[in-house]
């Protein structure tokens, strides 16, 4: 958690930057694919070459008014790009096309739970615009090398009002936006990759005070840890500027993630640096009414409304539907695999126990589990009837399930001998011989130190080798160490 100052109110608006799910570039026909030889997807348009003209991508704008309608945006009728000029050597033309006036989205807000409490941040507007290419400095020891490839890809910025009040706010935006862009579809939210960076603004000012203290921009941060880490750092930072008397000067900084740092870039610059005027070569556009609502009825369900379903039409605690509504494919595949009989509580218990634990040592996606739901009733089945342990399950049984090779689970314990199939008789013999092992521990039970009944659970559990049921096994010990008390 943030710990918030006792003399000083931290504010800080973000610019979360979405490359955009397109084939093709925002204003020609170059591919947007990833991890390609550098400069292989440029062409004369990319590139800016005189007597060249652009081409809007209609895809990308149907993903900036998806992503505006989830938002709860207003979406503009009548829009128009505009030519932001400035120079930077991966801007290939010498300006980038974006939009100022007309905002393709304005206003909306997005919603938050942080720390238990709601917390609404408001949108002053999402925007299209195109990415610039990427400069690489570490490659030759003496020139900064230019890649082009990414020139052109279509972006939204989705710039916030300055309501985030503190690091764990950012960290919750950021990580609700990327979620939501996956939802929907619009962007892939690989930070890894940068088709998702942040820029976080960030001042402080004395509490009470209403007006905004001098801002300092953070660029470029690609994880939602290093927009946690670099806020914190740089507010503290400017406190301690504060506090010995300096003046904070609005600049352009950059976070070292090595050694948890900023540094200065440059300085600031203002809407009016930019000199914007609207991009002669395209012609403004708008929207009908029948557009609109035909891309919000295309809008899937969304996660906030889908967990409300899992809470009130299958009965899940509040964490489960969250953690299942994190991730669109996870909720599907809740969905689907109910359809095979399992419980809903059950399917919740295994999926967010011992098949999350499994993926997150694997480092593997949802979509690698590929176990049908007809499996998962026979799992629990064979759970429900005693003949297999939820541990075993879920330690020996479910890695082998998981790649949906096997869909008998009944067949394949058996085969690797995990069935709980030891009768009372056997049962008895083993408690037997762990209370006659044990007999200070006994006697220890016996003057009230009930919770020893996980200790001798355990050791009956070895000597079986999780083949005796953990219900009649409970039962036997109960029986036997109270006739041991008479």
């Amino acid at each position: 958690m943030s710990v918030m100052h006792p003399k000083y109110e931290v504010v800080i608006g973000l610019e979360v930057h979405a490359q955009l799910l397109t084939q093709s570039k925002l204003f020609c026909g170059d591919s947007t694919s990833f991890g390609s030889e550098p400069n292989s997807h440029v062409s004369p348009i990319t590139l800016g070459h005189p007597g060249t003209l652009p081409k809007m991508n209609g895809k990308a704008i149907e993903h900036a008014i998806r992503m505006g309608l989830v938002c709860h945006c207003d979406i503009q009728r009548f829009n128009y790009f505009a030519r932001k000029n400035y120079f930077y050597p991966d801007l290939p033309k010498g300006y980038q096309v974006s939009q100022h006036t007309t905002p393709i989205c304005s206003g909306g807000f997005i919603k938050l739970i942080v720390d238990g409490k709601e917390k609404v941040v408001r949108l002053t507007r999402i925007h299209l615009e195109e990415d610039a290419g990427k400069s690489i400095h570490d490659m030759d020891d003496h020139f900064t090398c230019l890649d082009y490839n990414r020139a052109g890809t279509p972006l939204i910025e989705i710039v916030t009002d300055p309501d985030i009040r503190s690091a764990d706010e950012a960290f919750a935006f950021l990580t609700e936006i990327r979620k939501l862009v996956r939802w929907i579809g619009v962007c892939d939210g690989n930070m890894e990759e940068g088709s998702l960076r942040c820029d976080a603004n960030i001042s402080i000012r004395l509490h009470g005070d209403k007006k905004l203290g001098t801002r300092v921009e953070v660029k470029n941060l690609n994880s939602v840890r290093n927009v946690k880490k670099a806020i914190e750092v740089e507010v503290n930072r400017l406190i301690g500027l504060v506090e010995k008397g300096e003046t904070i000067r609005q600049e352009t900084r950059s976070f070292n993630a090595d050694n948890d740092s900023t540094f200065s870039i440059r300085t600031k610059e203002d809407a009016d640096d930019y000199r914007y005027f609207p991009e002669p070569d395209l012609t403004p556009f708008q929207f009908t009414e029948k557009f609109i609502a035909e891309i919000k009825q295309s809008l899937p369900i969304l996660p906030e409304i889908l967990k409300d379903k899992f809470i009130t039409a299958f009965g899940l605690t509040v964490y489960d539907a969250s953690v299942l509504c994190e991730d669109k494919y996870l909720a599907n595949y809740f969905q689907e695999c109910l359809a095979g009989g399992i419980a809903p509580k059950a399917l919740a218990n295994w999926l967010l126990g011992p098949v999350k634990s499994i993926l997150n040592e694997s480092a593997q996606e949802w979509t690698t589990v590929k176990v049908d739901a007809g499996t998962w009733f026979r799992l629990q089945q064979l759970a429900d009837d005693g003949k297999l342990s939820f541990s075993v399950a879920a330690h020996k049984l479910l890695p082998l399930l998981l790649d949906g090779k096997e869909k008998n689970p009944a067949e394949l314990a058996a085969k690797n001998n995990l069935l709980q199939d030891a009768g009372a008789d056997d049962i008895q013999h083993w408690v037997a011989e762990v209370l006659e092992a044990m007999p200070d521990k006994v006697q220890e039970y016996r003057k009230g130190k009930k919770g020893l009944i996980g200790l001798f659970m355990g050791e009956v559990k070895k000597r079986s080798k999780g083949k005796a049921d953990p219900k009649q096994t409970n039962d036997i010990l109960l029986e036997q160490l109270n006739k041991t008390q008479k």
